[in-house]
């Protein structure tokens, strides 16, 4: 299948990004909480995917968190002790770059945690989400997939453009040669952690374009019910002429260069 065109993707975003504001009116109009953990290999296209949902978002109802590896304190604390602090509030949609899921997939992988945290985590991560779901949270986890023949391009994009080489970590590149162990740790991860409650979605990332327009299209799916009148908007008529903006004291506008 050829690449989706950049037109052809904008022209089936727009009328998803109308309904995303929907889902988004409809969550502050209930204070409903909302969760979407994005997952999957390196080059996947987490990143893609969050920007492309949050961008005609209201930035003060949608968090993205993405954290970065615990501290030496954080390691002492309960294992989804960190991750709580970041569940929504009434009204909020929280979208996870990687997850607690870390430690069965990187940390599984790289030998960054225990076999017996290993196998703790798995025990205690439906327990955990269950939690969630039980008080109200809808909660929704993505696997975006990738073959291997794409991740490599996506490296090498990463490796030759400057803009994009803070994507590549040492652990980033190591997971090239570890292609096949991430695999086993997703199966594992899958089999123990895909539940009714809270079940695992894949995606096909191959094509991003069309990945995210599948994850967002089915993201809108399971809340088929989200539409909130929206009184109009009437601007009253401004009472003079336009003023224009000056400045006064010390301050002075910078050279114009463009």
């Amino acid at each position: 299948m050829k690449p989706m065109k950049k037109k052809d993707f904008e022209d089936a975003l727009e009328p998803l990004q109308l309904e995303l504001n929907d889902l988004a009116h409809w969550l502050a109009h209930t204070g409903r909480r909302m969760m979407v953990l994005l997952e999957g290999r390196d080059t996947a296209g987490k990143g893609g995917v969050i920007a492309t949902l949050a961008e005609r978002l209201n930035p003060r109802q949608v968090r993205i968190v993405a954290l970065p590896k615990p501290t030496d304190r954080e390691r002492t604390q309960w294992y989804f002790q960190r991750y709580v602090a970041h569940l929504p509030s009434a009204g909020e949609l929280v979208m996870f770059d990687r997850s607690w899921y870390n430690r069965a997939g990187v940390e599984k992988v790289m030998g960054f945690c225990t076999a017996d945290e290993y196998r703790l985590f798995l025990k205690q991560a439906p327990a955990f989400e269950k939690m969630l779901v039980d008080d109200g949270i809808l909660l929704f986890k993505y696997w975006l997939a990738v073959d291997q023949v794409y991740q490599e391009e996506r490296f090498a994009e990463r490796a030759e453009d400057p803009l994009k080489r803070w994507k590549l970590s040492p652990i980033d590149l190591k997971s090239r040669e570890l292609y096949a162990e991430y695999g086993r740790a997703r199966d594992a991860m899958f089999e123990a952690t895909h539940t009714r409650h809270a079940p695992w979605f894949v995606v096909n990332f191959d094509d991003q374009r069309r990945g995210r327009l599948n994850l967002i299209r089915h993201l809108l799916d399971q809340v088929p019910d989200r539409k909130v009148p929206i009184e109009p908007l009437e601007l009253p008529p401004l009472a003079g002429k336009p003023a224009k903006e000056r400045f006064g004291g010390p301050v002075e506008p910078i050279r114009e260069r463009y």
